[in-house]
């Protein structure tokens, strides 16, 4: 039987958004649930990323002068907190060392994941003792998914939501998708696995045209404000919230786009908020 203190527990990921998108948002609704801390994802890219959340690692804080053991056992000790479920220790995790699993089956937790990109789809590994698992009709509609959620039951509820409008091509669910932006190129792999040839050689980067993009991402956080307010509507107070994003997003820094397969800050730098729903 889960605790009686057990409370439910929602990790919210705004796919690719930076940090200083965060900042030059300044979005009013998320900042109720605490100051905005600036700290580093694990990966550079969707899967990996997600993974590691998964495996209960929040993006880090990259502290000097402490081992990383150590600071894995005080980062894992912080889910006493976040459950309120008293002296959760980092053994506790093991042998599986994910999230869902510990939660599932050590708690009593039901279990839910609600996802925007497919490359994240239900036949992945991280489809692993979930209750449900969808991969959502559009890849930019967060407010869909709190139609969905569920914390009815006597049971406490995890809920994982990958959210995509803050995502290339950063549209919000009322744009029309002939009206989103195409940058040539970013879609190449696609094209490869239809049978075309994604191998031509791009321009350079237009600048105005990436600073556009970076302008959406903020836009695109403006409006999910709104769908957070929302959200804090919805969920019971008994709820710890965690906001954060899987990786930051390249805008034509030093020659940059996007994520992925990128060794620069910006793409490892992410905003993180948590608390108890407001």
């Amino acid at each position: 039987m889960p605790p009686e203190s057990a409370n439910h527990f929602v990790v919210v990921v705004l796919d690719s958004l930076r940090y200083d998108t965060w900042l030059e948002a300044a979005p009013s609704e998320l900042a109720r649930l605490g100051p905005v801390q600036r700290r580093f994802s694990y990966a550079s890219w969707t899967a990996p990323s997600h993974f590691n959340l998964l495996m209960g690692l929040l993006p880090h804080t990259s502290p000097k002068g402490v081992y990383a053991s150590e600071y894995y056992k005080d980062d894992f000790r912080r889910y006493s907190e976040r459950l309120g479920v008293p002296d959760i220790e980092f053994q506790s995790l093991l042998p599986s060392l994910f999230l869902p699993t510990y939660l599932k089956h050590s708690l009593g937790y039901r279990t839910h994941a609600m996802v925007s990109m497919p490359v994240l789809n239900s036949r992945t590994l991280l489809n692993t003792d979930f209750d449900t698992y969808e991969l959502m009709d559009r890849h930019n509609d967060m407010h869909a998914m709190l139609e969905q959620l569920d914390f009815t039951g006597d049971a406490p509820s995890f809920h994982l939501l990958n959210v995509g409008e803050t995502h290339y091509p950063y549209a919000l669910p009322d744009e029309e998708p002939g009206e989103w932006p195409r940058i040539s190129g970013v879609h190449g792999v696609v094209r490869a696995l239809d049978g075309t040839d994604p191998t031509e050689r791009q321009g350079q980067f237009d600048l105005d045209q990436l600073a556009e993009l970076r302008r959406r991402q903020v836009h695109a956080l403006e409006y999910l404000d709104g769908v957070f307010a929302e959200l804090f509507r919805r969920v019971p107070r008994n709820t710890w919230l965690v906001v954060t994003s899987d990786h930051g997003e390249l805008f034509g820094e030093e020659g940059y786009f996007g994520h992925g397969p990128i060794n620069h800050e910006k793409v490892f730098e992410v905003p993180f908020v948590e608390g108890m729903v407001p």
